[in-house]
């Protein structure tokens, strides 16, 4: 166990845990008061000179755009989809309400906009769009993000990995609620990312001015409010309006194993890890215990229609379950300990998107989960927030377990009572087990609808754009085009998401990658690439990346 930091001579003494379980005396030296992020690898991700949310206050506003603006970008959006005709009438609708009630709405957001300065005006619209949504999360919110295996293969078994995996998650919470966490900046030149003297001034700087510091180098602070759901959080299913919980004094980690809940402390009162051959342990007393299949499994619950799910959930706190309930709301995060092995990308995507739906708690702000082989990946609830702060999280953890892993292999962990493990049992009624068997029916039924096809493409990839001078996603959203009007003869409408991070509760805007000139450029190359030379080719790939690079920009400035 970590001890308390005892003064000597200038220096501070603290007990820290190798791999093994008996522990050593380290000094470190004082500067400034920070601690190197060497002697502190035991307990954060990182130390960031910066405080974690040292520019929230000075991040600008996201801004309402002109209504003007919205028109002109909606015409340009519809027009490679219609005919001449049809574009003419949708021109007329659009200047009409641009003229009439479309400008009395904007006035009304205006005003709400200004008397609302401490948000951003699409916030709470944003929030209530998910949370009044009435479809199951799985398949239609949850998204998932897949991790690379661990480079040292003799890591990667089930158990070790999600040792160090949880150990690192634990370290970016620890991060996160000491403030060290490194605060999501956009540098366009990386090379202040790693100036000492700019992080030093940034620092001192007052917390109403900060961001202005970092602009002055062409550095962009991100909107960190989000963070503060990503750990001992869950969706709460309610009739009409779910809602947000979040307990930041849970200290407890939820473990799934079979469709079996398992609860144990990752944290002492006072932000302690516990030892990770203690984890290490738990884990595997899970495994050994949790060895066959409920015959209901309360999971599924969580794959239904959410006011369906909002009934059942009041029955179970009726039989006697709200303290259960409590504990998987507020659980550090979601472990997973899946009993399959993928056999390749196909299979992980289905495992990690559903799943077989009694291993899983969708309603989790997110869930780590580990296969059998030690493959791993995360499965996110997406109301509470968007890529950025999960991406931030995964790579955080995943180079942190890699470059710092807490356990090795063959490290046996010490024994361990059953008793500080708690296995959660529920009661059930035959309403609640009638409720249980039609989520797992209409589940496995939705399941069936679904497939997921891979493809590779080797021929070139980012570099080889980048060189080109061309923009990667423009070169990916221009093939998308070109493979609908190859597969169905026409250009089809498509969403592409951009975060407006860089602004106070940003969330994210649309781009509509569809124009006239992806329009023009996939006609040509499905159907008369022979009829045009390779420069007029090139040409018009360039263009479609330079109009696409400024709906990028547009839609990141909102």
């Amino acid at each position: 166990m970590i001890r308390p930091w005892p003064a000597c001579g200038g220096v501070l003494l603290r007990r820290l845990w190798p791999v093994g379980r008996r522990g050593y005396w380290r000094t470190v030296g004082l500067t400034e008061g920070i601690i190197s992020e060497l002697d502190t690898d035991h307990l954060f991700v990182h130390r960031s000179t910066i405080p974690t949310m040292h520019f929230q206050n000075s991040l600008p506003r996201l801004p309402v755009p002109k209504l003007e603006d919205t028109i002109r970008r909606y015409l340009a959006a519809q027009k490679p989809l219609l005919d001449d005709d049809q574009y003419r009438n949708t021109e007329r609708i659009a200047k009409e309400f641009e003229k009439g009630v479309g400008r009395k709405l904007h006035r009304t957001l205006v005003e709400s906009d200004k008397k609302n300065k401490h948000t951003s005006y699409i916030s709470d619209p944003w929030f209530d769009m998910y949370l009044c949504a009435r479809d199951p999360v799985v398949l239609n919110f949850n998204p998932f993000v897949a991790l690379n295996p661990d480079p040292k293969e003799a890591y990667n078994s089930q158990i070790l990995r999600a040792t160090n995996l949880v150990v690192s998650s634990i370290k970016f919470l620890n991060s996160l609620k000491k403030q060290c966490l490194r605060p999501d900046i956009y540098y366009v030149d990386p090379k202040w990312s790693k100036s000492r003297p700019f992080k030093n001034f940034i620092r001192f700087l007052p917390t109403s001015i900060s961001c202005f510091g970092a602009y002055m180098v062409n550095a962009y602070p991100l909107d960190m409010s989000q963070y503060k759901r990503l750990f001992n959080s869950s969706r709460i299913p309610k009739l009409n309006k779910d809602e947000l919980f979040t307990n930041e004094w849970g200290r407890h980690l939820l473990v799934m194993r079979n469709g079996h809940f398992y609860v144990f402390d990752v944290l002492d009162p006072v932000g302690n890890i516990l030892h990770p051959s203690e984890i290490q342990a738990q884990l595997i007393y899970i495994l050994q215990d949790a060895d066959r299949l409920p015959e209901f499994s309360l999971c599924y619950l969580t794959t239904e229609d959410r006011n369906i799910w909002a009934a059942v959930r009041q029955q179970l706190v009726e039989a006697g379950n709200e303290d259960n309930l409590q504990k998987i709301d507020s659980a550090v995060f979601c472990l997973c300990l899946d009993n399959i092995s993928p056999k390749d990308d196909t299979e992980l995507s289905h495992c990690l998107l559903h799943g077989h739906g009694f291993n899983r708690w969708f309603d989790k702000s997110f869930s780590l989960i580990i296969t059998s082989d030690g493959t791993a990946g995360i499965n996110f609830e997406h109301s509470w927030g968007d890529g950025v702060a999960v991406i931030r999280f995964v790579n955080e953890v995943y180079r942190n377990s890699t470059r710092h892993p807490a356990i090795i292999p063959l490290h046996s962990p010490g024994a361990l009572s059953a008793s500080t493990c708690e296995r959660l049992e529920f009661r059930l009624n035959d309403s609640i087990l009638s409720a249980i068997n039609a989520a797992r029916m209409k589940f496995d039924e939705t399941n069936k609808k679904i497939s997921v096809g891979m493809f590779e493409f080797r021929k070139f990839g980012k570099e080889f754009l980048v060189k080109q001078k061309l923009s990667p996603d423009a070169v990916f959203q221009l093939a998308c085009q070109m493979s609908a009007y190859r597969q169905f003869g026409k250009i089809m409408s498509s969403y592409e998401a951009c975060s407006t991070a860089a602004f106070k509760h940003g969330r994210t805007e649309t781009i509509r990658p569809t124009s006239v000139l992806t329009k023009q450029c996939s006609r040509v190359f499905v159907e008369e690439r022979s009829k045009h030379s390779v420069s007029d080719l090139r040409n018009m790939i360039d263009e479609c990346s330079k109009y696409h690079r400024r709906l990028q920009l547009e839609a990141a400035l909102g």
